[in-house]
């Protein structure tokens, strides 16, 4: 039988922020230009999906003219292991698919542990990104989006909750929402089997998951969704298990629902979510893919 890793090796395998030293420029990098780009891009700011204040989001709305039935939508989900960012430090993300004619959303969502009084999990999470989606169904129309249109991305702890919302039941969520509300998903650098989390020294105190939590809230664990597609892409350079972790949702829900499982050479866990926001990039031609499928 084989010895089961140390809390050492979990903690090489996922924590990203010590895997790159650098991380601070990349998120000091990421709020300058997102700020430029809320103060400069039409948008709406701080749309209440849900009763919360962390039940907030964004939408950029497309350059020129929609078409007769509106454009195509991402719904861009940020990452931070359920514990950390913000939808406000993502913004630079949206011109490059604006300017391509999409309407861009991006919510953000309470974040673990949350305190003694009103803890946060991530089942709980999930239903708030469903609650988004389900907003943008019902309301993406007014902003020239088109709800019949609407595709997933998140990075991170994003792609995870990316892949949830394509095995959702929608009818459970809304009784006036489509049985697919989303069609496609991108997931950058996802976390897709949740087991791992609860034995890293740096995310299991914060995220407290139960091997019942882990069951409800892994994708891998999950039956294949139908009728949807998941694109999944990592950073070539990142840890065996994020490959590992991109690599298993085509064997869990096969080639047909995840015909994409693809490293992008020369990118760490950071670098990655760059290359989204660059048109000539291969990620980003496979996001545009998905929302124009």
């Amino acid at each position: 039988m084989a010895q089961r890793p140390d809390s050492a090796w979990f903690d090489l395998m996922y924590n990203n922020r010590a895997r790159v030293p650098d991380h601070p420029a990349y998120f000091a990098r990421w709020a300058a230009a997102s700020a430029v780009v809320r103060n400069t891009q039409p948008c709406a700011i701080d749309i209440p999906y849900g009763a919360s204040p962390a039940e907030r989001l964004d939408v950029f709305k497309p350059a020129g003219k929609a078409g007769p039935v509106g454009a195509p939508v991402l719904v861009f989900i940020h990452g931070g292991y359920w514990r950390a960012l913000d939808k406000s430090e993502h913004s630079f993300l949206a011109p490059a698919f604006t300017q391509a004619g999409a309407c861009v959303v991006m919510p953000n969502y309470a974040l673990c542990p949350g305190t003694p009084a009103q803890p946060v999990t991530i089942p709980q999470i999930a239903l708030q990104m469903a609650a988004a989606l389900a907003w943008t169904v019902r309301n993406i129309a007014a902003y020239g989006g088109d709800p019949s249109r609407i595709t997933v991305a998140g990075h991170s702890a994003g792609g995870h909750l990316a892949a949830m919302l394509l095995g959702c039941d929608w009818r459970r969520v809304g009784r006036d929402l489509p049985a697919r509300a989303v069609r496609n998903g991108l997931s950058i650098s996802g976390l897709h089997d949740l087991e791992p989390m609860r034995h890293t020294p740096s995310l299991k105190d914060a995220l407290r998951l139960s091997a019942a939590d882990v069951r409800r809230t892994s994708p891998a664990l999950w039956p294949a969704p139908k009728g949807v597609r998941l694109h999944c892409m990592v950073g070539g350079d990142e840890s065996a298990e994020y490959l590992r972790q991109n690599a298993i949702m085509a064997r869990a829900w096969g080639t047909q629902v995840v015909p994409v499982t693809e490293a992008l050479r020369g990118c760490n866990h950071f670098s990655v979510l760059d290359t989204l926001a660059d048109p000539a990039s291969r990620l980003h031609q496979t996001a545009l893919e998905l929302l124009h499928a």
